[in-house]
């Protein structure tokens, strides 16, 4: 199993924190990180591939071929140092994700980084009007942190939180770096994209980050990237279908 990192820019970089956003259940973290990166014109500093993404590829807008890819970007703020990590997908498989959040967090501590943010989506069956936020943490501290109003604590109702989001939290601590997610409600259907709960999101973060968001003419620039985030989550669901498909037919054949 092979995972290669590729270094797109040299960044003298202390103590970030990092913000993490993949695609997932309303792919409303992807979103949210995606937003804030080209809001703040962050710059890219990583790409990482790996065998254990899907074996595709996407066209951009020039309609060159791409293999999918996680991506890193950096951006330094009045207070904050971030790193932004977003992508087109997530590792494949629990072995390929173990390794991508080992390696990410082996180069967040050459970075010095102490603080990890990721966020992530609950899955429900019909579309929430006013979505919640949940908030939980690898510590009492680390929940206490970031405690608002309107933001809950999930106290037992939300079951095993799957996928990198989850993961860099738990291997994260065991490494003594303090972990925050935020949930927010959404739909558990494939096809929907989060933007109203990404909105809820964003609104969070502005506030603990202090990120400077103008949040006036943020429905016009999240909608932006509808399509193109859109495009990709179409394009691996369909994958994951074919491979489905083919796996029923072979256990048709040998049966």
């Amino acid at each position: 199993m092979t995972l290669t990192i590729k270094k797109i820019k040299d960044k003298k970089i202390n103590n970030p924190v990092l913000l993490e956003g993949l695609p997932g259940m309303g792919n409303v973290g992807k979103i949210t990180v995606d937003f804030i990166i080209q809001t703040l014109e962050a710059d890219k500093i990583y790409e990482i591939y790996s065998d254990t993404f899907p074996s595709c590829v996407f066209l951009n807008e020039e309609g060159i071929a791409e293999l999918p890819k996680i991506e890193i970007y950096h951006k330094k703020t009045k207070n904050k140092e971030l790193l932004l990590l977003t992508g087109d997908i997530q590792p494949s498989d629990e072995r390929g994700c173990y390794e991508f959040c080992e390696t990410v967090l082996d180069m967040f501590q050459k970075y010095k980084g102490k603080e990890i943010i990721t966020l992530g989506g609950i899955g429900m069956k019909e579309l929430v009007k006013n979505p919640k936020v949940y908030c939980t943490g690898t510590s009492k501290d680390s929940i206490k942190k970031y405690k608002l109003e309107n933001v809950k604590q999930p106290l037992g109702l939300i079951g095993p939180i799957l996928g990198v989001s989850g993961l860099l939290l738990g291997l994260g601590k065991n490494k003594g770096i303090d972990g925050t997610i935020f949930l927010v409600e959404t739909s558990i259907n494939p096809a929907h994209l989060g933007i109203k709960e990404a909105k809820e999101l964003l609104t969070i973060l502005n506030k603990i980050l202090k990120l400077g968001l103008n949040m006036n003419n943020i429905n016009k620039e999240i909608t932006s990237l509808d399509k193109e985030i859109k495009k990709k989550i179409d394009s691996i669901e369909g994958i994951k279908e074919e491979t489905k498909k083919s796996k029923k037919e072979s256990i048709n054949y040998i049966g």
